[in-house]
């Protein structure tokens, strides 16, 4: 790997967000509709600000989907469908991590391939794990190689500042990885997302959640000197504990230049439950794209609300929107986990 490329940050400028239409072949099956609903708000609202690239299952689903984004008047010319196998829509973790040339005037991207084991060998993973090679083959980025990795990483398990700090969680990498230690966890991170740093936290989860405490769950960076995180002001809620050592954790963090963050703590969400199982609404999961921050919203105006004004305060100049992820978290995981951003420049022309 050339030592001038870089992972961007997610505020970075974009050429499109990824995702993959859910279909019946995909564990949304049993509440089609629902989901079908949240993904029509998600590409109405990406496209506002930029373009969209969704993966479908093959000529028929791409017939549909499309019918159902135009009667909701999505703004199709910045939507490009591409026809490729997956095993289900959580593109956070299958789509490709991107690093960027460094240089002003060099357009290449290298996409690391990382397996996808689905999450630790919980489900059915195996056209997951070929997605970017098959995206590779269908020319849908630009002046981009390929990058195969024998090391199970999700992309919702690590989070970049654009300058050389990634944080993650212990429970996640060490789940994936028993044997080893974390200095060889974190040699192995830097090296192949060009870091300078890892920041490691050992607190934080969500019941509902079976990616074993992904960042992206948890805590994101909002600048270079800024996170914002999901905390649990309920003192009687399972969480309470666990999050309130993550908020410490976070407090004792320092900056590149040896500062501490500036932090910004999301509101709790009131129990969601399906059939008695807590789900996992963390406010956490958002999505930056360009110009705007779209955040999951869960059904309590209030909370929402107090989730919205947080992420103003974090984003101040961006506009936040919020969708309705209810649907989404029934299968686990939120709005940040179905996208995965291509930075700007490595889309290639629509054929």
């Amino acid at each position: 790997m050339a030592a001038a490329d870089r992972f961007p940050a997610e505020w970075e400028p974009q050429s499109a967000v990824l995702i993959a239409w859910p279909h019946d072949g995909t564990d949304w099956a049993p509440r089609l509709a629902e989901v079908e609903d949240t993904y029509i708000a998600l590409v109405s609202a990406i496209v506002r600000f930029e373009n969209a690239v969704i993966c479908v299952a093959d000529d028929d689903l791409q017939t549909y989907a499309e019918a159902r984004l135009r009667s909701a008047r999505v703004q199709m010319e910045r939507v490009r469908f591409v026809v490729v196998e997956y095993d289900d829509t959580w593109l956070r973790d299958s789509g490709p991590i991107t690093l960027k040339a460094t240089g002003a005037d060099d357009a290449r991207f290298r996409l690391l391939d990382f397996r996808f084991t689905g999450w630790g060998g919980k489900y059915e993973a195996s056209r997951d794990d070929r997605l970017i090679e098959a995206l590779v083959a269908q020319g849908v980025f630009a002046d981009a190689t390929r990058e195969e990795i024998d090391f199970a990483l999700e992309g919702g398990g690590i989070e970049t500042d654009g300058a050389g700090t990634l944080m993650t969680t212990w429970r996640c990498l060490h789940e994936r990885h028993p044997q080893a230690t974390r200095e060889e966890l974190s040699a192995k991170l830097a090296d192949w997302l060009r870091q300078d740093r890892v920041l490691w936290l050992d607190h934080g989860y969500l019941e509902g959640d079976d990616t074993d405490a992904h960042i992206d769950t948890l805590a994101r960076f909002a600048a270079e000197d800024a996170i914002v995180f999901q905390a649990c002001d309920d003192a009687n809620d399972s969480h309470h504990a666990e999050l309130q050592a993550m908020t410490e954790e976070l407090a004792a963090l320092l900056t590149n230049d040896g500062r501490p963050y500036r932090l910004f703590p999301l509101p709790w969400a009131p129990p969601i439950l399906d059939e008695g199982r807590r789900l996992a609404a963390s406010y956490a999961n958002f999505l930056i794209v360009d110009g705007a921050v779209l955040m999951p919203a869960y059904g309590d105006a209030q909370t929402d609300a107090r989730a919205q004004a947080v992420m103003a305060e974090a984003f101040p100049t961006r506009e936040i929107v919020a969708i309705d992820c209810r649907p989404l978290i029934w299968q686990n995981g939120s709005l940040h986990c179905i996208t995965m951003q291509l930075p700007n420049g490595a889309l290639s022309s629509a054929p």
